[in-house]
């Protein structure tokens, strides 16, 4: 298939799969294109039109011709300079046919936008029954962390190796990250497990969380016992990144009791023990690969692919699932 219709098919994917629904992002995509039609001088000269299709700033087109044909990408979670020349080497050395470089964490220009995709999670955490004022305001605290915090990165060396290696490459993070979270979502709405013992187990089943628990890194409960029935369960694994670290004592108050998450940070942690909230954590990287098998999955509707499986990366499709 050609890039541009990968990149669009997994775009479309993460707005099926948003947990804002299709209206909200159909809303943001209008004012988009309302605020386009004003743009001047400097604003217009930074603002990209794939804007006017794309509510995720983190998941672009980061080298090469949208029109050139796909048939075999290395694909990895973080794909850096030495992945880029990995992918060359393959192609030089055992000719292996690589003809696109896919990384799930955003690189670039996607890279350095990743804290616009944040405003996600004020939805998120409304719909679990946080004042939406609260969270909102503690999450714009949060994105500003996050904006100091790449600002100062060299968010173009992999995508410069790729360009200067002839290497088209693109990032799909937030589509990837919205799949998981729907697919997570639904198993446990369906299966509905009692205690946190029951949920570790549920997440067994899932081939992406056993091969990771193979390598050591598979699920793992951080707070609360197997024994602790799980009540209400927010599963975060969408938003860019980790979300305000004081949010926890709004979410015991709406009546969430565990929270499914890839990651936490120690301070996060330590204020969602305050709170005596069960954490578990379904592995990053396994999450990750999940989410970008399942968006593969829809792609593939539009064309076989062949993968070749790096950094933390194996494809399994939905007949292994």
């Amino acid at each position: 298939m050609k890039l541009e219709t990968l990149y669009r098919t997994a775009v479309s994917l993460g707005i099926a799969n948003d947990p804002r629904g299709q209206e909200a992002i159909r809303k943001i995509l209008d004012d988009e294109r309302a605020r386009s039609e004003k743009l001047d001088g400097k604003e217009r000269e930074t603002w990209e039109a794939d804007r006017l299709f794309n509510p995720y700033a983190d998941t672009r087109i980061l080298n090469g011709d949208p029109s050139v044909e796909v048939k075999k990408a290395i694909v990895g979670i973080d794909m850096d300079v030495s992945e880029v020349l990995l992918a060359h080497t393959l192609n030089r050395d055992l000719a292996a046919g690589i003809d696109l470089v896919v990384a799930h964490h955003p690189q670039g220009v996607a890279m350095a936008q990743l804290a616009a995709v944040m405003p996600v999670q004020a939805d998120m955490l409304a719909a679990m029954g946080v004042n939406v004022s609260v969270a909102e305001q503690l999450l714009d605290k949060r994105i500003g962390e996050v904006e100091r915090r790449v600002l100062p990165a060299n968010h173009s060396r992999a995508v410069d190796a790729a360009r200067l290696l002839g290497l088209p490459m693109m990032c799909v993070h937030t589509p990837a990250d919205n799949c998981v979270n729907t697919y997570l979502g639904t198993l446990f709405e369906k299966e509905r497990p009692a205690r946190l013992k029951d949920l570790i187990d549920l997440l067994w089943t899932v081939p992406e969380f056993r091969a990771a628990a193979r390598r050591m890194a598979g699920p793992k409960i951080v707070n609360g016992a197997e024994s602790a029935r799980c009540g209400r369960i927010s599963v975060e694994m969408t938003g860019g990144t980790e979300g305000a670290k004081t949010i926890y004592e709004s979410y015991a108050a709406s009546g969430v009791s565990t929270i499914v998450s890839m990651h936490i940070s120690e301070e996060a942690l330590e204020n969602a023990k305050k709170a005596h909230l069960n954490i578990v954590l379904s592995g990053h990287i396994a999450s990750d690969t999940l989410g970008l098998n399942l968006l593969f999955d829809g792609i593939e509707r539009e064309g076989r692919l062949e993968f070749v499986g790096a950094s933390g990366f194996s494809r399994t499709r939905a007949a292994e699932r």
